[in-house]
């Protein structure tokens, strides 16, 4: 499983700016980042080269953080291949809390984060054959 860093932020004009310059001036790479915005508030999702460095950075600019747990799922770029993950997931009735799609630079192919709060989620999916990464490579 990766760490994701997840960042409760305001909803406001120069936002995400504001968090990548923390992180830019920490000397912190961006490998995934999603943005969900509500009306005031909104999550940042990122999984980083430095955990640990841009939790810390993050918190000193006065931001509320907290680890989360996601699965990486190495995809074929093929029509489907997502779908049969979820198949997958769905017939085993684990619920995914959120989801999106990134890209593994190095072996350069889509990867799928998702969190899930099912334990067995992980040893479920490399038992279907599936490809899970442990970090994205520079």
């Amino acid at each position: 499983m990766l760490n994701q860093v997840s960042v409760f932020a305001e909803n406001q004009e120069g936002g995400l700016y504001k968090i990548t310059s923390v992180l830019a001036k920490a000397n912190i790479n961006i490998y995934t980042m999603l943005a969900n915005d509500s009306a005031e508030f909104g999550i940042v999702r990122l999984i980083v080269n430095d955990g640990d460095k841009a939790l810390e950075a993050l918190k000193d600019a006065g931001y509320q953080c907290r680890w989360d747990k996601v699965i990486a799922v190495m995809m074929e770029d093929v029509p489907g291949y997502l779908d049969g993950i979820l198949k997958a997931i769905h017939e085993a009735n684990i619920n995914i809390n959120s989801l999106y799609i990134s890209f593994d630079r190095e072996a350069n192919k889509p990867v799928v984060v998702f969190k899930t709060e099912e334990p067995e989620t992980v040893t479920f999916l490399m038992g279907k054959g599936y490809n899970l990464i442990e970090n994205f490579e520079e």
